[in-house]
């Protein structure tokens, strides 16, 4: 299978993950293009990876093999309206975002049937990634192979039913958020604590991914599994902490959901 051409329309965040999964794994695709209209965005972009054509003509990053939408949703049917000329017949199109559907991708693109929606995972900049996908039905298996070898090096393309993508967007793609910064609090209080950055990294990482395993695999209750642990420092804060999960997550869910 030949490296494909990558389009990018759109060159801000989620853009820069891929961008630097792939050059993390060593991947180098055969050519990519980036369409970006914000200078400073472009600028900053070219900093980062040096090889990638960045510009501001959608058409341009259209007009390869497989051409990733990483732009938000408001702005989408604009974009679909200028690039439905350009893609092929062959052209692989990949929305990365939400409230989107396949169908309106479709309809946008004039009938373009090799189409994708990904919820990219922010760990794959490091290999680590978790990136649901779901597939037009008239994707051919030649297609989702070259997704599959794309997505391979950054982590695990799970392909799953269109409808469950929006819960992923909350679960894998905004997950990270809710964790980083008390990791992070953690890190640095472990540090003044007299560890050094450099055993606080694997403790840090074995914990984390443990701790995560015990919940969802060692056979134990949620209650049994959160009460190994006898002094629960924070345990005055929690049902501060769960009121916004579930206040803030169901209300972000019910406004990202397809009318």
């Amino acid at each position: 299978m030949t490296s494909p051409s990558i389009g990018f329309i759109g060159g801000g965040r989620v853009t820069r993950i891929l961008l630097g999964g792939w050059r993390h794994a060593g991947l180098h695709p055969a050519r990519i293009v980036v369409s970006e209209p914000d200078a400073d965005v472009r600028a900053r972009l070219a900093e980062l990876h040096p090889d990638v054509d960045a510009g501001d003509d959608p058409r341009k990053a259209a007009a390869q093999d497989i051409v990733f939408l990483a732009v938000h949703p408001p702005a989408l049917p604009g974009v679909l309206d200028q690039i439905a000329a350009t893609i092929t017949p062959e052209t692989i199109v990949v929305y990365l975002g939400a409230k989107v559907t396949l169908a309106v991708l479709a309809q946008g693109l004039r009938g373009h049937r090799a189409i994708a929606r990904i919820i990219p995972n922010a760990p794959s900049i490091v290999g680590e990634g978790y990136n649901p996908i779901a597939t037009g039905a008239s994707m051919t298996p030649e297609q989702r192979g070259r997704l599959a070898a794309l997505f391979e090096p950054v982590g695990a393309l799970v392909e799953v039913a269109e409808p469950k993508l929006e819960a992923y967007v909350l679960l894998t793609g905004m997950g990270p958020t809710y964790m980083w910064f008390q990791w992070q609090e953690l890190r640095e209080l472990a540090q003044s604590f007299g560890l050094t950055a450099e055993e606080v990294a694997p403790a840090l990482e074995q914990m984390t991914r443990g701790a995560l395993r015990t919940l969802l695999s060692s056979g134990l209750s949620p209650a049994e599994t959160m009460d190994l642990v006898p002094v629960k420092p924070l345990a005055d804060d929690v049902p501060a902490i769960q009121a916004a999960y579930r206040s803030r997550l169901p209300a972000l869910f019910a406004k990202i959901r397809p009318q």
